[in-house]
């Protein structure tokens, strides 16, 4: 059955390969041993579509604009560089052997307050930004705050910039509050791209049913992560656990709402599912899922269509 799976294109909604590539000299022709994604291992695992986020690192003394220039000119070089990858279109076709890319911003510091970067942001390439990470910034609360303020009046001003520029919104790693801040200033679709489910296990970066029920209800998509800590009370996950998350989001929003949202290179080695560490074992997941009594039809739509359907509206 694994091997049947490998003919399903897969798509990812969000990894931090940019980060290593410019902070650590990673390769995506030429992984070391511990990169989660390469060219190699999303060969092997069916790959036909992944979410490139440029991650701010709100630790770091570099300013965050600079950041995130760094960032998306390490995203064109590895473009450059691999025929293989190529920009994610309407036009795209899964079969075509070829693995398309879409470049995301997680954190909306990179901004630095002007509404004019989004738009900048947008013409370079980005089809998505997150409004914080897990630390508070002048635009939102994140999941993680130990007091949840929504949303800023800057950070409203931005999602509406967003929405008139054509740039999703990614609502991961956003507090509850901000999260019903942002749906009041948007009518179109928005999802979470890295994200769990709070009912299976009680994390405050996952995401509650209301909430997964109003991002369905809009068009919008749901991907489940693979951070063991996001998905089990101790130790590592597996990868029952994920698909746990994946059914209950399933049916909490329906089959057309969840897509998978690895956060591959996003954490350590031990905090990945056992069995599930890198691109080249995620037919097995795909195999749970079949086991777990999904169609074909719905494997294919987790794995790659309702992904690929949502972003069309943004490219």
């Amino acid at each position: 059955m694994e091997e049947t799976l490998r003919n399903i294109p897969v798509a990812d909604a969000h990894c931090d390969f940019l980060y290593y590539m410019y902070r650590r000299g990673h390769s995506f022709t030429e992984p070391r041993r511990d990169q989660a994604v390469s060219l190699p291992a999303m060969r092997a695992g069916g790959a036909s579509l992944q979410l490139f986020a440029a991650w701010i690192d709100p630790d770091d003394r570099e300013p965050p604009l600079q950041q995130c220039l760094s960032l998306i000119d390490a995203y064109k070089r590895m473009l450059a560089c691999c025929d293989a990858l190529v920009p994610f279109t309407k036009e795209f076709d899964p079969a075509s052997g070829k693995i398309a890319a879409l470049l995301t911003i997680e954190g909306g510091e990179a901004v630095m307050g002007k509404t004019e970067n989004v738009r900048l942001f947008r013409e370079l390439g980005a089809r998505a930004m997150t409004l914080t990470w897990n630390a508070q910034n002048d635009l939102a609360s994140p999941a993680m705050a130990r007091r949840d303020r929504g949303l800023s009046a800057l950070g409203r001003e931005i999602v509406r910039e967003m929405g008139r520029a054509g740039m999703a919104l990614d609502v991961a790693h956003l507090s509850d509050r901000g999260i019903d801040d942002a749906l009041d200033r948007t009518d179109g679709p928005v999802f979470s791209s890295h994200t769990n489910a709070r009912a299976v296990f009680p994390h405050r970066r996952s995401i509650s049913d209301r909430h997964i029920r109003e991002i369905a209800a809009r068009g919008g998509v749901v991907g489940v992560n693979y951070y063991s800590p996001q998905l089990v009370s101790a130790g590592r996950a597996s990868i029952t656990d994920v698909v746990a998350h994946i059914s209950h989001i399933a049916k909490t929003g329906g089959p057309g709402c969840v897509v998978l949202g690895s956060d591959f290179d996003g954490m350590g080695a031990q905090s990945y599912p056992v069995g599930l560490s890198s691109w080249a074992d995620v037919p097995k997941l795909l195999a749970a899922l079949a086991q777990a009594g999904f169609s074909s039809e719905e494997v294919y739509n987790i794995a790659y269509g309702n992904l690929a359907r949502f972003l069309k509206r943004f490219v």
